[in-house]
């Protein structure tokens, strides 16, 4: 197993991985050129997973905005689950936002995404937020 940061060129093998695991949902944003400005703009904090022969196994989008950082499509394949990938895709993003001075992160995690609830629900020094909810833009 080998973390890198993501690049442009992953995208298409990224896109074929978000589409075929539940619980990923992709929007416009999903599309290259969103995608290639929000790694331009996040240098080297976007992670993608690979197996021991070099296929992509997992990913990991990491943003910040100065003060949080914001954490998306946290995804192992199917076939590469339950090796604890997940958690060091979560602990490289952690370390790297941390040496940036950015020590507290957001994810939000759709409800039905059983899988993903239950991922969040077990890590230790995250909690689940009750005293807000999250209003977005509808993109129309």
């Amino acid at each position: 197993m080998r973390i890198r940061p993501i690049t442009a060129a992953d995208h298409a093998a990224l896109l074929a991985l978000w589409r075929r695991t539940p619980g990923i949902r992709l929007r416009v944003e999903d599309e290259l050129e969103p995608f290639c400005a929000y790694l331009q703009r996040n240098p080297d904090l976007c992670l993608l997973l690979e197996d021991e022969h070099g296929h992509v196994a997992g990913s990991l989008l990491v943003g910040h905005d100065g003060r949080r950082g914001y954490l998306q499509h946290l995804v192992v394949d199917l076939p590469y689950r339950g090796r604890g990938w997940a958690r060091a895709l979560l602990q490289e993003a952690l370390r790297r936002l941390a040496f940036l001075g950015i020590r507290k992160s957001h994810v939000f995690v759709l409800e039905d995404a059983p899988e993903a609830l239950a991922f969040w629900q077990m890590q230790r020094g995250w909690s689940e937020r009750e005293d807000i909810r999250v209003y977005s833009t509808t993109g129309d």
